[in-house]
């Protein structure tokens, strides 16, 4: 990662090595061109092609040579010029239809096959139409690119990782008895925000472990407050331009925990060790799902999934829950990928539910911790 100037860099190294993949992209696919895309902060390929995170909208040309960015909005271009590998351009009044009069005027008689990455809407459509170009969606490709990261996507993660870990401890020594879950967000985000990060996700479940009614953590939190008796299962994945770390955890409120949740989280742990000490180079995943079987055997379910690649997407292997069927049994495992190991042990009834886990290196010879945040069930406040 470059220091040189105010933004964190991949060197010319790594972004040769990321043209490269694109060019076995546009090889593999028989396609003229390839066109990425964007829009409201969504749209990966464009980030990781020329380091520029889309805002309103984004789109990257790109034939082998130096790759075009069309940005909106017009006051954006300043910084996507601070910031992007590429010539950056302003995408007009209408951003597929600049980039349609591009390819209009490089390719005359028709454009024919467009490599497509990223979540191009249907909108777009007929202004490709209109030059004759033929769109070739290459997303599962390039995310198979992704899989395996390289040592430079690592240090980033590992930056990611540290911070998710720093928002974690800061729930766990700062949340208190009256805060409401959209304040426990706030808190989290006071960890990272001041070092260059942003919120990936902080999911929250907030619930009284004697009457509880919520098994998973929600993805928009509430204005409920913090009690004591309470429990909170949280996951925290901080964003260091476009890497994540995630960790996930289970804490008490100024109390120790009810029978049900001190068995529930026993049998999530036993679940995380037995998956986690799967995790290697080579394994399946439904190697993978046979480990996290003794969470049924105990007379538990699932409500989340409980592996999952990450970092640049949710990829495989996918290993949902008992009762859910597998898409990625006979997807291997390879060094360099990165993984969460996750149960979300709940309930059969689905009232009440804990999880534990965190993203991990897949090796050679098993795994490497990517996270430093203690594991078990913590506790927020003292017991009174």
């Amino acid at each position: 990662m470059s220091t040189t100037d105010d933004y964190p860099r991949f060197s010319d190294a790594e972004m040769a090595r990321r043209r490269s993949i694109l060019a076995a992209l546009a090889d593999e696919a028989d396609v003229v061109d390839l066109l990425l895309y964007g829009a409201d902060r969504t749209g990966a390929a464009v980030q990781w092609a020329v380091q520029w995170p889309v805002t309103r909208e984004a789109a990257v040309l790109w034939s082998g040579g130096d790759p075009i960015l069309f940005v909106q909005f017009a006051n954006h271009l300043d910084n996507a010029r601070a910031l992007a590998k590429a010539e950056v351009r302003w995408g007009g009044h209408a951003t597929m239809e600049t980039v349609a009069e591009e390819l209009r005027a490089r390719y005359p008689a028709g454009v024919g096959r467009l490599g497509v990455l990223g979540p191009l809407p249907a909108s777009a459509l007929p202004a490709l139409a209109d030059i004759g170009a033929e769109p070739v969606f290459l997303e599962r490709a390039f995310q198979r690119a992704r899989y395996v990261k390289s040592d430079e996507e690592l240090e980033w993660t590992h930056r990611a990782a540290a911070l998710t870990d720093d928002a974690m401890a800061v729930l766990a020594s700062r949340a208190a008895v009256g805060m409401t879950e959209t304040e426990l967000g706030a808190l989290v985000e006071q960890a990272y925000v001041p070092y260059g990060a942003t919120n990936h996700i902080h999911y929250f479940a907030v619930t009284a472990m004697e009457h509880p009614s919520v098994r998973v953590p929600a993805q928009w939190p509430s204005q409920r407050r913090l009690c004591p008796g309470d429990v909170v299962v949280c996951e925290i994945s901080a964003n260091w331009w476009g890497y994540t770390g995630q960790v996930l955890r289970t804490f008490t409120v100024e109390a120790p925990p009810t029978p049900r949740y001190a068995e529930l989280h026993a049998v999530a742990t036993a679940a995380f060790e037995a998956v986690l000490a799967r995790v290697r180079a080579g394994t399946t995943g439904r190697e993978l799902a046979e480990a996290a079987h003794l969470i049924e055997e105990a007379g538990f379910a699932t409500c989340d999934d409980i592996v999952h690649g990450y970092v640049g997407g949710y990829f495989p292997p996918v290993v949902p829950g008992e009762g859910r069927p597998g898409r990625h049994d006979d997807f291997v495992l390879e060094a360099g990928m990165t993984v969460v190991v996750q149960p979300n042990v709940v309930a059969p009834d689905g009232s009440a539910g804990v999880q534990t886990g965190e993203l991990v290196l897949v090796t050679d010879a098993g795994h490497e911790p990517l996270h430093r945040f203690a594991r078990g069930l913590g506790r927020i406040g003292s017991a009174k």
